[in-house]
């Protein structure tokens, strides 16, 4: 049952528009929210993830604000986050309305080669960011909380994203540390919440105006900091989870008020057919629930009209940095390795660093922000160096572009038992031996180790699934 607190009620009846009606409000509150998900088109296209679960008996209805975006129309009665699929990286688990901020900056992502994701935990419009770049350029993902931090990287581990690199500060930091650094920037703001009442009914139960006052302080400070982070002509998109104007517009306003001449305010109101329910005179999208019958939520999109006199002196560079860069014979050895044993092409995708015995592929524009600040984890661990040649990591083999060579192809049952860490009998043995990939149809599961006689399992013990469903 929802618990809407009665000052909750009163304060947002001053905030619904007229058009809208507070007993709708009320009732969509309580109606169970439709799970919808999003297609990793790192991994997959669309029309083959459409055809290959419809065979499944998926049903879909798609999401006007995604490309990749679909309601799960009898998710009764299918497997959507224990299914092969999901542990594939084939597709995210993501709220509908979670999907519109990226999509509010679809083309300016496609042209964009610094991005900045200020808020970034779990990673569901990290990924949704790094799959329209292509993985290609760099994407900064920032997370304040260290346990959700270890979240958002296995979900870019698991979608295939190579081109990320992982901070863990205070997003208010940004703007000082990487002055006027990126072309487009999203702030999802950390909020109040109200609008995710349908998926967590307690979400208000202890709502509070001293608390939206507090947390729109911080939202000021965040947003000010994501302009300052901004290149002049690049585009800010401010988005919240909650419905108050506390929160949404007064921000942006507050916003242009600090910089009056450099921000510039984009109507949202064409987006997607339909977007025009949702837009206010501003521009902006406020997403109540009876309208699209999904979460509520906020997206604003912000242009940067100019330069902007810098707020502090530019910090001091960092010194220390623990990788280097391999060298020529390095690089011909662990080229050579990644393309004869794994059949995986290695030149063009990044610049290869060396820490210690590890290998690693950093985004290519990694060396304009090396210097900036500190980071969590660059780009993807590609192997680690041993005594008698080289150890693939999992992440590798999960986000490159791999050849069909060293591909084994397993069956529905095997692939659920090489997911829960089983071993793979072969009912025929061959003369086959060595690394493998093991996939299932046609993408893959992970590494593996063929032993003539059987499939000898590789996947990381954290991975390991105590249950996995066929359908």
């Amino acid at each position: 049952m929802v618990q809407l607190n009665q000052d909750f009620i009163n304060s947002i009846a001053n905030d619904i528009p007229p058009h809208l009606t507070m007993e709708d409000f009320i009732h969509y509150c309580a109606k169970p929210l439709r799970p919808s998900i999003r297609v990793n088109t790192l991994k997959i296209s669309v029309d083959d993830f459409l055809t290959r679960m419809q065979a499944k008996g998926w049903h879909f209805e798609v999401v006007p604000w995604s490309e990749a975006g679909f309601w799960i129309k009898n998710h009764d009665q299918v497997q959507i986050g224990n299914s092969i699929e999901h542990q594939q990286g084939l597709f995210y688990i993501q709220e509908a309305s979670s999907m519109m901020p990226p999509f509010a900056m679809l083309e300016e992502l496609k042209q964009s080669e610094l991005v900045l994701d200020m808020a970034a935990a779990p990673g569901s419009k990290t990924t949704q960011i790094a799959a329209i770049m292509e993985n290609k350029g760099l994407l900064l993902a920032n997370e304040y909380s260290s346990s959700r931090v270890k979240v958002l990287h296995a979900n870019v581990a698991r979608m295939g994203v190579s081109n990320a690199v992982l901070t863990h500060f205070d997003a208010r930091v940004f703007g000082e540390y990487q002055f006027e650094t990126f072309d487009s920037i999203l702030l999802d703001a950390p909020c109040g919440g109200e609008g995710t009442v349908r998926k967590d009914p307690d979400a208000l139960k202890q709502w509070s105006q001293e608390e939206v006052d507090a947390i729109a302080a911080t939202q000021r400070d965040l947003i000010e900091s994501a302009f300052y982070a901004l290149k002049p002509g690049g585009t800010l998109i401010y988005s919240t989870c909650t419905l108050n104007t506390t929160e949404n517009q007064a921000v942006c306003h507050h916003l242009k008020q600090t910089f009056p001449d450099q921000v510039q305010f984009e109507s949202l109101g064409t987006l997607f057919e339909g977007a025009d329910k949702a837009c206010t005179e501003e521009g902006f999208l406020h997403i109540w629930p009876q309208i699209y019958d999904s979460e509520g939520f906020f997206v604003a999109k912000i242009t940067k009209l100019d330069s902007v006199t810098r707020a502090t002196k530019a910090p001091k560079l960092q010194k220390r940095f623990p990788f280097s860069t391999a060298s020529n014979k390095q690089k011909t050895a662990v080229i050579d390795y990644f393309d004869k044993t794994l059949d995986i092409q290695l030149d063009g995708l990044g610049d290869i660093q060396v820490r210690d015995d590890e290998f690693w592929l950093f985004p290519n524009n990694f060396e304009e922000i090396s210097n900036k600040m500190r980071y969590q984890r660059i780009g993807i661990k590609l192997a680690d160096h041993a005594k008698h040649g080289f150890i693939p990591r999992h992440e590798a083999i999960m986000s490159l572009p791999i050849g069909s060579k060293v591909r084994v192809e397993l069956s529905e049952e095997q692939s659920r038992d090489y997911l829960m860490g089983k071993d793979i009998p072969l009912s025929e043995p061959t003369d086959t031996k060595g690394d493998v990939i093991a996939c299932y149809q046609g993408q893959i599961l992970g590494m593996a180790k063929h032993l003539g006689h059987r499939i000898k399992n590789k996947l990381p013990r954290d991975l390991v699934k105590d249950k996995i469903d066929c359908i």
